[in-house]
């Protein structure tokens, strides 16, 4: 089991001021509603930013995209787990395993080139692996992980 446990460090997190864009829910240590973590867009903001440059196969060239680091987002809350799996606005999940979040610079992606991604731009979330950057990325079983629209996490 993965303790991704930034929580450890005696981080609270704050209560959404915002609208909810990510759910995260499950095995997990840090809460603000109900047993669940929510997070408003200026609470993701807060947390440490990473950019990758690279192609997707739904996108034609590359795109700079930029949010935080999807191990972060897991450490915020305090994930305990194996795997995560990633709920689509759309219905779509994907089963991601937490070793991925830590050997990958897997980001969950709030921008795309300087703008931020709405729904119909496959956001507002979209978690983004670096395949540019490791080409054995560069199949389906990784781009399946690559959920876009992104609304809750599950812990397991």
């Amino acid at each position: 089991m993965v303790c991704l446990g930034l929580a450890t460090m005696g981080w609270a997190l704050d209560v959404p001021k915002g609208p909810v864009v990510l759910e995260v829910t499950g095995n997990i240590m840090q809460t603000n509603s109900n047993g669940e973590a929510h997070f408003d867009r200026q609470m993701l903001l807060a947390l440490p930013q990473h950019e990758t440059l690279t192609g997707l196969p739904w996108i034609d060239g590359q795109s700079r995209f930029r949010g935080p680091l999807l191990r972060a987002v897991l450490s915020a809350v305090g994930a305990r787990g194996e795997a995560i799996t990633v709920h689509a606005i759309n219905g779509y999940q994907s089963q991601i395993p937490t070793e991925d979040a830590e050997r990958y610079a897997v980001i969950l992606a709030m921008s795309r080139d300087g703008k931020s991604m709405r729904v119909r731009d496959r956001g507002p979330l979209f978690v983004v692996y670096p395949f540019d950057d490791h080409h054995q990325l560069n199949s389906n079983i990784y781009y399946s992980r690559s959920v876009w629209q992104v609304a809750r996490i599950e812990v397991q």
